[in-house]
């Protein structure tokens, strides 16, 4: 347990932006708890959140979501589009269901199933549109 002792007429401790920043980024770890952070480093939970809000606000128009145009095609036309695969048996696999193949402005696509974590795919399209 940590006590921190205040003097003085100020009553409120003053974090750095390190510190918030630090702070911040445990809460974004996968399968972070942020009251468990918050109650770790001695603060309100809400205020977890609300330098999160303003991290995100601070980071720009980097951070805006942009509407892309998107077409719809047959799961067959995909299906014909793929390499065959095997499973390790030898067998053929099951169709994967729910296919959605996101193609990038550089001519890379990336494609995923119904089964896809959305947190993670959000993740790797901000990384892929950062470059």
């Amino acid at each position: 347990m940590r006590v921190e002792v205040l003097g003085g007429i100020e009553r409120r401790r003053r974090w750095s932006r390190d510190e918030k920043m630090r702070i911040i980024e445990e809460t974004l770890a996968p399968g972070a708890v942020v009251a468990e952070i918050a109650r770790r480093h001695g603060i309100a939970t809400s205020l977890v959140f609300t330098w999160r809000r303003q991290a995100r606000v601070a980071s720009g128009p980097s951070t805006v979501v942009h509407l892309v145009p998107v077409r719809i095609v047959p799961a067959e036309a995909l299906a014909e589009k793929a390499p065959s695969m095997e499973s390790p048996s030898g067998g053929p696999v099951r169709k994967r269901r729910g296919l959605i193949e996101i193609k990038l402005g550089d001519g890379k696509s990336i494609r995923v199933d119904e089964n896809v974590d959305a947190e993670a795919l959000g993740r790797v399209l901000d990384v892929l549109g950062r470059r």
